[in-house]
């Protein structure tokens, strides 16, 4: 029996941006960190990591909150088929904005919708994944300085903000799902939750 309807629903995360986005979608939610290690594996390609942290995410929330629903979701940024993690700092976003300069970086986007074992019902997961291409201007070294005085984008892999300042930083994006690289593929998710059973519109 699918009782997704009168389940509790929780996003694994407190990103105020996600947040947002999940809110679009008219369904009661609370929100919850997710205690993960997010270590990347030896050799994991960033495709395998976004998708790996989100289930992490996901069954970390869902192992403190027995039967409710929990949505996962992690963002990799990836170039040359390498990672690029949080800069961490001032220097670390220069050095990566500087890297990315008229360069095309996929953002690999995984999301996990969980309910753990409960009342003898078995753990039901569903996965996506979205891949954002951002195809970046040939960026001066003053435009790229200046947009990290402003916007201090520090703890965002990639080191900007598409929903801010950052959208400036762009020649074009190619996607599916144009929520996608602010950090919850909503069209995945609608997709995900109306297959656990939530009436979505």
């Amino acid at each position: 029996m699918n009782d997704a309807g009168t389940s509790r629903l929780i996003l694994a995360s407190t990103s105020i941006y996600r947040r947002e986005l999940l809110g679009r979608l008219r369904l009661p939610f609370d929100t919850a960190r997710p205690h993960t290690d997010e270590t990347p594996r030896p050799d994991e390609t960033p495709s395998a990591l976004a998708e790996r942290l989100a289930s992490a995410k996901a069954a970390a929330v869902s192992a403190e909150h027995p039967g409710a629903w929990v949505i996962g979701s992690d963002q990799v940024a990836e170039l040359d088929g390498q990672p690029i993690g949080k800069p961490a700092g001032r220097d670390g976003a220069i050095a990566q904005l500087s890297a990315m300069s008229g360069r095309a970086v996929r953002f690999r986007t995984g999301v996990c919708v969980m309910r753990g074992e409960t009342g003898g019902h078995p753990t039901r997961v569903f996965t996506a994944l979205d891949t954002t291409c951002v195809c970046f201007r040939t960026l001066q070294v003053d435009e790229i300085t200046r947009y990290a005085d402003a916007e201090q984008p520090y703890e965002c892999a990639g080191s900007f903000k598409a929903e801010g300042l950052g959208i400036s930083l762009f020649e074009a994006i190619e996607s599916q799902d144009p929520t996608a690289l602010i950090g919850l593929p909503l069209i995945a998710t609608a997709r995900l939750l109306r297959e656990a059973g939530f009436a979505l519109p």
